[in-house]
Protein backbone atom coordinates (compact mmCIF):
# COMPACT_ATOMS: atom_id res chain seq x y z
CA UNK A 1 0.00 0.00 0.00
CA UNK A 2 1.75 3.13 -1.23
CA UNK A 3 -1.13 5.55 -0.69
CA UNK A 4 -2.35 5.65 2.90
CA UNK A 5 -3.95 9.08 3.20
CA UNK A 6 -7.72 8.83 3.47
CA UNK A 7 -7.66 5.10 4.21
CA UNK A 8 -9.27 3.55 7.28
CA UNK A 9 -7.66 1.36 9.91
CA UNK A 10 -8.56 -0.62 13.00
CA UNK A 11 -5.86 -0.97 15.66
CA UNK A 12 -6.08 -3.12 18.79
CA UNK A 13 -4.12 -2.40 21.95
CA UNK A 14 -4.29 1.21 20.80
CA UNK A 15 -4.44 3.08 24.10
CA UNK A 16 -0.73 3.00 24.86
CA UNK A 17 2.62 1.49 23.97
CA UNK A 18 3.23 0.09 20.50
CA UNK A 19 -0.43 0.31 19.54
CA UNK A 20 -0.56 4.02 20.28
CA UNK A 21 2.76 4.49 18.48
CA UNK A 22 1.29 2.77 15.41
CA UNK A 23 -1.80 4.98 15.62
CA UNK A 24 0.37 8.11 15.72
CA UNK A 25 2.35 6.93 12.68
CA UNK A 26 -0.84 6.10 10.76
CA UNK A 27 -2.36 9.45 11.70
CA UNK A 28 0.73 11.28 10.43
CA UNK A 29 0.15 9.40 7.15
CA UNK A 30 -3.45 10.63 7.02
CA UNK A 31 -5.18 7.40 8.03
CA UNK A 32 -8.49 7.42 9.95
CA UNK A 33 -8.42 5.01 12.86
CA UNK A 34 -10.75 2.93 14.95
CA UNK A 35 -8.79 2.57 18.19
CA UNK A 36 -9.55 -0.50 20.29
CA UNK A 37 -8.46 -1.33 23.83
CA UNK A 38 -9.80 -2.79 27.08
CA UNK A 39 -8.92 0.36 29.06
CA UNK A 40 -11.70 2.87 28.45
CA UNK A 41 -10.23 5.76 30.45
CA UNK A 42 -6.79 5.57 28.82
CA UNK A 43 -8.35 5.02 25.40
CA UNK A 44 -10.35 8.25 25.52
CA UNK A 45 -7.22 10.32 25.99
CA UNK A 46 -5.40 8.44 23.24
CA UNK A 47 -8.26 9.05 20.80
CA UNK A 48 -8.19 12.80 21.51
CA UNK A 49 -4.45 12.84 20.88
CA UNK A 50 -4.89 11.14 17.50
CA UNK A 51 -7.69 13.51 16.48
CA UNK A 52 -5.22 16.34 16.93
CA UNK A 53 -3.47 15.10 13.77
CA UNK A 54 -6.55 16.08 11.77
CA UNK A 55 -7.77 12.55 11.08
CA UNK A 56 -10.88 10.81 12.33
CA UNK A 57 -10.43 8.59 15.38
CA UNK A 58 -13.08 6.71 17.34
CA UNK A 59 -12.79 4.57 20.51
CA UNK A 60 -13.75 0.90 20.66
CA UNK A 61 -13.68 -0.65 24.13
CA UNK A 62 -13.29 -4.30 23.24
CA UNK A 63 -11.51 -7.44 24.42
CA UNK A 64 -9.82 -9.07 21.42
CA UNK A 65 -10.23 -12.52 22.96
CA UNK A 66 -14.02 -12.18 22.55
CA UNK A 67 -14.93 -13.03 18.94
CA UNK A 68 -18.51 -11.80 19.23
CA UNK A 69 -17.29 -8.46 20.60
CA UNK A 70 -14.79 -8.16 17.76
CA UNK A 71 -17.49 -8.84 15.18
CA UNK A 72 -19.65 -6.18 16.79
CA UNK A 73 -16.69 -3.80 16.64
CA UNK A 74 -16.22 -4.56 12.94
CA UNK A 75 -19.88 -3.77 12.24
CA UNK A 76 -19.69 -0.52 14.20
CA UNK A 77 -16.42 0.42 12.51
CA UNK A 78 -18.02 -0.11 9.08
CA UNK A 79 -20.97 2.05 10.07
CA UNK A 80 -18.68 4.86 11.24
CA UNK A 81 -15.85 4.70 8.72
CA UNK A 82 -17.04 2.70 5.73
CA UNK A 83 -14.57 0.25 4.16
CA UNK A 84 -11.59 -0.78 6.27
CA UNK A 85 -8.16 -1.08 4.67
CA UNK A 86 -5.65 -1.70 7.46
CA UNK A 87 -6.03 -4.14 10.35
CA UNK A 88 -3.43 -3.98 13.12
CA UNK A 89 -3.70 -6.95 15.51
CA UNK A 90 -1.48 -5.47 18.18
CA UNK A 91 -3.10 -6.23 21.56
CA UNK A 92 -0.96 -8.55 23.66
CA UNK A 93 -0.24 -9.51 27.25
CA UNK A 94 2.46 -11.28 29.20
CA UNK A 95 2.59 -13.51 32.24
CA UNK A 96 5.60 -15.50 33.38
CA UNK A 97 8.21 -15.11 36.04
CA UNK A 98 8.12 -18.87 36.65
CA UNK A 99 8.77 -22.10 34.77
CA UNK A 100 5.86 -22.95 32.49
CA UNK A 101 4.62 -25.88 34.58
CA UNK A 102 4.14 -23.59 37.59
CA UNK A 103 1.89 -21.04 35.84
CA UNK A 104 -1.81 -21.26 36.88
CA UNK A 105 -4.50 -22.33 34.44
CA UNK A 106 -6.21 -18.93 34.37
CA UNK A 107 -2.96 -17.22 33.32
CA UNK A 108 -2.48 -19.75 30.50
CA UNK A 109 -6.08 -19.33 29.35
CA UNK A 110 -5.75 -15.56 29.32
CA UNK A 111 -2.45 -15.27 27.45
CA UNK A 112 -3.51 -17.79 24.81
CA UNK A 113 -6.90 -16.12 24.40
CA UNK A 114 -5.38 -12.67 23.86
CA UNK A 115 -2.07 -13.37 22.11
CA UNK A 116 -3.04 -16.32 19.91
CA UNK A 117 -6.80 -15.98 19.43
CA UNK A 118 -6.74 -12.16 19.36
CA UNK A 119 -5.18 -11.91 15.88
CA UNK A 120 -7.39 -14.74 14.63
CA UNK A 121 -10.48 -12.97 15.94
CA UNK A 122 -9.38 -9.74 14.30
CA UNK A 123 -9.06 -11.45 10.94
CA UNK A 124 -12.35 -13.33 11.31
CA UNK A 125 -14.13 -10.09 12.15
CA UNK A 126 -12.55 -7.67 9.66
CA UNK A 127 -11.03 -9.59 6.75
CA UNK A 128 -14.30 -10.61 5.03
CA UNK A 129 -15.23 -6.96 4.63
CA UNK A 130 -11.73 -6.05 3.42
CA UNK A 131 -11.91 -8.74 0.77
CA UNK A 132 -15.43 -7.74 -0.23
CA UNK A 133 -14.55 -4.15 -1.15
CA UNK A 134 -11.67 -5.35 -3.31
CA UNK A 135 -9.27 -2.48 -2.63
CA UNK A 136 -5.69 -2.71 -1.43
CA UNK A 137 -5.37 -3.57 2.24
CA UNK A 138 -2.91 -4.82 4.81
CA UNK A 139 -2.99 -6.95 7.95
CA UNK A 140 -0.24 -6.54 10.56
CA UNK A 141 -0.09 -8.80 13.61
CA UNK A 142 2.30 -8.01 16.44
CA UNK A 143 4.39 -10.98 17.51
CA UNK A 144 7.79 -10.34 19.11
CA UNK A 145 11.41 -11.20 18.59
CA UNK A 146 10.39 -13.86 21.11
CA UNK A 147 8.17 -15.28 18.38
CA UNK A 148 11.22 -16.08 16.24
CA UNK A 149 13.53 -17.55 18.88
CA UNK A 150 13.72 -18.31 22.59
CA UNK A 151 16.72 -16.59 24.12
CA UNK A 152 18.32 -18.63 26.89
CA UNK A 153 19.32 -15.53 28.82
CA UNK A 154 15.76 -14.21 29.05
CA UNK A 155 14.17 -15.50 32.21
CA UNK A 156 10.91 -17.45 32.02
CA UNK A 157 9.21 -16.03 28.95
CA UNK A 158 7.86 -19.40 27.81
CA UNK A 159 4.12 -18.58 27.65
CA UNK A 160 4.81 -15.30 25.87
CA UNK A 161 7.19 -16.90 23.35
CA UNK A 162 4.83 -19.83 22.76
CA UNK A 163 1.92 -17.55 21.89
CA UNK A 164 4.08 -15.20 19.83
CA UNK A 165 5.45 -18.13 17.81
CA UNK A 166 1.80 -18.87 17.02
CA UNK A 167 1.35 -15.31 15.71
CA UNK A 168 4.27 -15.81 13.32
CA UNK A 169 2.84 -19.10 12.02
CA UNK A 170 -0.62 -17.54 11.78
CA UNK A 171 0.76 -14.66 9.71
CA UNK A 172 2.70 -16.97 7.41
CA UNK A 173 -0.42 -19.06 6.82
CA UNK A 174 -2.54 -15.93 6.30
CA UNK A 175 -0.05 -14.65 3.71
CA UNK A 176 -0.47 -17.90 1.82
CA UNK A 177 -4.28 -17.70 2.06
CA UNK A 178 -4.25 -14.16 0.64
CA UNK A 179 -1.66 -14.65 -2.10
CA UNK A 180 -4.13 -13.96 -4.93
CA UNK A 181 -5.79 -10.97 -3.25
CA UNK A 182 -4.85 -7.28 -2.86
CA UNK A 183 -4.38 -7.76 0.90
CA UNK A 184 -0.81 -7.78 2.18
CA UNK A 185 0.39 -9.39 5.41
CA UNK A 186 3.13 -8.49 7.88
CA UNK A 187 4.21 -9.89 11.23
CA UNK A 188 5.83 -7.38 13.57
CA UNK A 189 8.65 -8.88 15.65
CA UNK A 190 10.04 -6.06 17.80
CA UNK A 191 12.73 -6.50 20.40
CA UNK A 192 12.77 -4.03 23.27
CA UNK A 193 10.26 -1.17 22.96
CA UNK A 194 9.24 1.25 25.70
CA UNK A 195 5.71 0.03 26.48
CA UNK A 196 3.42 -0.89 29.37
CA UNK A 197 3.52 -4.62 28.54
CA UNK A 198 4.93 -5.31 32.01
CA UNK A 199 1.67 -4.03 33.50
CA UNK A 200 -0.47 -6.56 31.63
CA UNK A 201 -1.56 -8.27 34.84
CA UNK A 202 -3.31 -5.09 35.96
CA UNK A 203 -5.58 -5.26 32.89
CA UNK A 204 -6.75 -8.87 32.98
CA UNK A 205 -10.57 -9.01 32.53
CA UNK A 206 -12.82 -10.47 35.21
CA UNK A 207 -13.75 -13.48 33.06
CA UNK A 208 -10.12 -14.62 33.27
CA UNK A 209 -9.82 -13.92 37.00
CA UNK A 210 -9.35 -10.16 37.05
CA UNK A 211 -6.15 -8.22 37.83
CA UNK A 212 -3.39 -10.10 39.60
CA UNK A 213 0.15 -9.64 40.84
CA UNK A 214 2.54 -11.09 38.30
CA UNK A 215 5.39 -13.14 39.74
CA UNK A 216 8.91 -12.04 38.80
CA UNK A 217 9.88 -10.75 35.37
CA UNK A 218 10.25 -12.25 31.94
CA UNK A 219 12.60 -9.64 30.49
CA UNK A 220 15.95 -10.85 31.79
CA UNK A 221 18.83 -10.46 29.34
CA UNK A 222 16.77 -8.64 26.73
CA UNK A 223 17.55 -5.48 28.71
CA UNK A 224 21.00 -5.53 27.09
CA UNK A 225 19.32 -4.17 23.96
CA UNK A 226 18.69 -0.45 23.60
CA UNK A 227 14.96 0.21 23.92
CA UNK A 228 13.30 2.20 21.17
CA UNK A 229 10.35 4.56 21.69
CA UNK A 230 6.88 3.40 20.70
CA UNK A 231 6.70 6.13 18.04
CA UNK A 232 9.74 4.65 16.29
CA UNK A 233 8.10 1.21 16.41
CA UNK A 234 4.98 2.74 14.88
CA UNK A 235 6.89 4.38 12.05
CA UNK A 236 8.68 1.09 11.42
CA UNK A 237 5.32 -0.65 10.94
CA UNK A 238 3.99 2.00 8.57
CA UNK A 239 7.22 1.84 6.54
CA UNK A 240 6.77 -1.93 6.25
CA UNK A 241 3.15 -1.54 5.09
CA UNK A 242 4.27 0.88 2.37
CA UNK A 243 7.04 -1.47 1.22
CA UNK A 244 5.23 -4.79 1.53
CA UNK A 245 7.57 -6.33 4.12
CA UNK A 246 6.48 -9.63 5.63
CA UNK A 247 8.80 -9.81 8.66
CA UNK A 248 9.32 -6.54 10.53
CA UNK A 249 12.32 -6.21 12.86
CA UNK A 250 13.43 -3.29 15.03
CA UNK A 251 16.98 -4.11 16.18
CA UNK A 252 20.09 -5.18 14.24
CA UNK A 253 21.36 -6.85 17.41
CA UNK A 254 18.92 -9.76 17.04
CA UNK A 255 20.64 -11.02 13.89
CA UNK A 256 22.93 -13.28 15.91
CA UNK A 257 19.98 -14.61 17.93
CA UNK A 258 18.16 -15.62 14.75
CA UNK A 259 21.24 -17.19 13.19
CA UNK A 260 21.86 -19.20 16.35
CA UNK A 261 18.35 -20.67 16.32
CA UNK A 262 18.34 -21.41 12.60
CA UNK A 263 21.80 -22.94 12.89
CA UNK A 264 20.46 -25.42 15.43
CA UNK A 265 17.58 -26.30 13.09
CA UNK A 266 19.93 -26.80 10.16
CA UNK A 267 22.12 -29.00 12.35
CA UNK A 268 19.14 -31.33 12.70
CA UNK A 269 19.73 -32.36 9.05
CA UNK A 270 23.18 -33.58 10.08
CA UNK A 271 21.57 -35.52 12.92
CA UNK A 272 19.20 -37.16 10.47
CA UNK A 273 22.14 -38.05 8.20
CA UNK A 274 23.97 -39.69 11.12
CA UNK A 275 20.83 -41.65 12.00
CA UNK A 276 20.41 -42.90 8.42
CA UNK A 277 24.09 -43.87 8.24
CA UNK A 278 23.80 -45.81 11.51
CA UNK A 279 20.65 -47.48 10.22
CA UNK A 280 22.45 -48.66 7.06
CA UNK A 281 25.30 -49.99 9.19
CA UNK A 282 22.87 -52.07 11.24
CA UNK A 283 21.49 -53.56 8.04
Amino acid sequence: MKILAGRNAFVTGAANGIGFGICRALARAGVNIGMADVEAATLDGAVEAIRAFGVRAEPFVVDVSDLAAMKDAAARHAALFGDNHILINNAGVTVGGRPMWEIPDEEWQWIVAVNSFGPLNGVRAFLPGMLAHGEEGHVVSTASIGGLQVHRDIAYNGPYAMTKFSVVAFSEALERDLVHTPIGVSVFCPALVLTTLGHSAERRPARFGGPFERAGTNLGGVSILPPIPADEAGERVVFAIRHGEMYILTHFEVEEWLKRRHGRIEAAIDGLARFKAAERTRE
